[in-house]
């Protein structure tokens, strides 16, 4: 079986400043993007516990907060670090390519 994957474009650099989340829709798919302490990561856009919009949630050193149950997913891996969600977020590959933000799909 052949996946085919491909770099979208997310957003530029100067749109998600250190500490912050943006989020944005590719076709179906639902992409937050975070900087934390200058790392950019890339991650499932909806909490896998309760279909909240993660980019409205706090960036924090463990890593992104859901808003609705307060549930922190690890950047790096996507796992959560606590209850009461359980299912990790699907972890995407980022790159910046002249202050372009690119992510694998």
């Amino acid at each position: 079986m052949i996946i085919l994957t491909a770099w979208i474009k997310a957003c530029n650099l100067d749109q998600v400043k250190e500490g912050q989340l943006f989020g944005f829709t590719h076709n179906d798919k639902k992409i937050l993007i975070a900087n934390q302490k200058g790392k950019i990561h890339a991650t499932d856009l909806i909490c896998t516990h309760a279909d909240a919009d993660l980019s409205t949630g706090f960036l924090s050193d463990q890593g992104v907060r859901c808003p609705l149950h307060l549930s922190v997913f690890d950047l790096e891996n996507g796992k959560p670090q606590n209850l009461p969600a359980e299912i990790p977020l699907k972890v995407y590959n980022v790159k910046i390519d002249q202050n372009e933000i690119y992510v694998e799909v």
